[in-house]
Order: structure tokens, then sequence, then C-alpha cells
């Protein structure tokens, strides 16, 4: 394994700034992580690292070769991405002012479920184009053909724990009482800027 150190220290250098960039995933666990709590964001973020392991399977059985010589099947990869970032960005769009008796009504309804949350987190980060993009040159351009395939699965177990670390450390930021007071004054205003930001990402990836 020491004879690959290199090409892993490359690798996780790489994953760390494609992580911490701002995107989809970012932009859904804060959401999450003020609208529902912490609890939620954390199960968001495991959401997040499993999808990893969606990029890193297509990667493994060699799809990554058949996508970049195909352009037709990854614009309509991109495509699907994007009507998806588009629908949760309309969604947040549509958040209107609440009034007191709807604050109070909603802290009354049940939180969502820890599988919803997941399965949000999932969804966010296996059609996310950027992963997609990142991983195609990660495994045809940074990592070496002759690296054995367990080595090469190592990276990408490696890679999910690290995505799911990352953001479950975020979730609990943005979860604390203070940033979460922070963001519920801004209400409808919060709402609206994610909404924003989603589509923005949705056109990015189409365009």
């Amino acid at each position: 394994m020491f004879e690959y150190l290199d090409e892993f220290i490359i690798i996780a250098l790489a994953h760390f700034f494609a992580v911490a960039s701002p995107g989809p995933d970012f932009a859904i666990v804060l959401k999450q992580s003020v609208q529902q709590g912490r609890k939620n964001a954390l199960y968001t973020s495991a959401g997040v690292g499993l999808g990893i392991f969606v990029h890193v399977s297509y990667c493994l059985l060699g799809v990554a070769i058949v996508l970049s010589q195909s352009p037709e099947l990854f614009n309509a990869f991109k495509y699907l991405a994007g009507a998806y970032l588009a629908y949760m960005g309309i969604q947040a769009l549509r958040s209107t002012k609440q009034t007191e008796a709807q604050q109070a009504a909603q802290q009354t309804l049940p939180a969502e479920s820890n599988i919803k949350a997941l399965r949000r987190g999932f969804l966010v980060n296996a059609l996310n184009p950027k992963a997609t993009l990142f991983f195609l040159s990660l495994f045809t351009l940074m990592i070496d053909p002759e690296t054995p395939q367990q080595v090469q699965i190592f990276y990408g177990v490696y890679m999910a724990l690290a995505t799911w670390i990352w953001f479950s450390i975020l979730s609990m930021v943005l979860s604390k009482d203070a940033v979460r007071q922070f963001f519920h004054r801004a209400g409808h205003w919060f709402d609206r800027g994610i909404g924003v930001i989603l589509i923005l990402l949705a056109l990015r990836v189409v365009v």
C-alpha cells in the first residue's frame, strides 16, 4: 500500500478541494441544517457520502470510459440532474413569509423522516454532474491504470467517508441554535436565496 502513497495523497488533496467548494451538496446540507435541525442534516450528510459510491462504482466498472466517449449519454445525465436541482430550487422559491399561526403550526408538525433525509442527500450527490466530471477525471487521468482494483476501492471508500465526515461537521456547525435563529429570522428570504442558488446550479449544469 505504501507504494501508492503518493497517488493517494494527490487524490486526497484533489477530493478535499472538490468537496469543500460550494455546490449542490453544500446547499442542501445548509438548507436541512437550518430548516430541519442537526439530526436531519446528519442523515442528509450520510446520504451525500453514500452517493460517492455511485460514482466510484461506475468508474470501477468501466462506465466512466463509456460516458467520456458518449456525449449524448452524458448530456442526458446532465439534463436529468439539472431538472432535479431546478425542481428543488423552484420549490424553495415558492416559499412565503409565515404568519405567527403558521409558525406555531409548523412546530407541531412531525419531523421529516431520516430515510427521506438520507434519500435526498444521496440523490443530490449521485445526480451531481460536477461529481461525475471529478470522478471521470480522477479515474482516467490521476489514477494509474496499473493500480490494483482493491487499492482503487480503498480510494473510493476513503472519499465516501471523508465526504460524510466533512458534511457532518458542517451540519454540526450550521445546526447550532444561534446559527439557526439567525437564518430563521431571514425566513422566506433564506428559502428563496437557496432556491436561486439551486436554479443557478441547475443552469450551470446544463450549459
